[in-house]
């Protein structure tokens, strides 16, 4: 996957990643992209902020990155949201998600 697939804009603030979030997945992973934004299936279901926890849990553990840096930052009731990070360069978060 490269960054011309993706919706992601650099800030002063970090990165912002558009995602396309599907939750009450089998297994939670990455799987590909829908209209520019990363597409993800969660585990968790869309209840009680459960799915944007579970996001935020997902991008912490795959770049070993303290939760504080990530921020869903629009879409929180939403299946497309927007995630910002903090701290992490596009080369290491396109290399971090892998193909898909």
């Amino acid at each position: 996957m490269n960054s011309t697939e993706l919706d992601i804009r650099a800030t002063a603030e970090g990165l912002c990643v558009r995602l396309h979030v599907q939750p009450r997945a089998k297994h939670s992973e990455i799987s590909g992209t829908h209209n520019g934004a990363l597409k993800m299936k969660i585990t968790a279901p869309p209840v009680d902020d459960a799915a944007n926890r579970a996001v935020i849990e997902y991008f912490s553990s795959l770049f070993g990155i303290p939760k504080s840096n990530l921020r869903i930052i629009s879409g929180l009731k939403s299946r497309e949201k927007t995630l910002q990070i903090k701290g992490l360069s596009l080369s290491t978060f396109i290399s971090g998600i892998g193909p898909t």
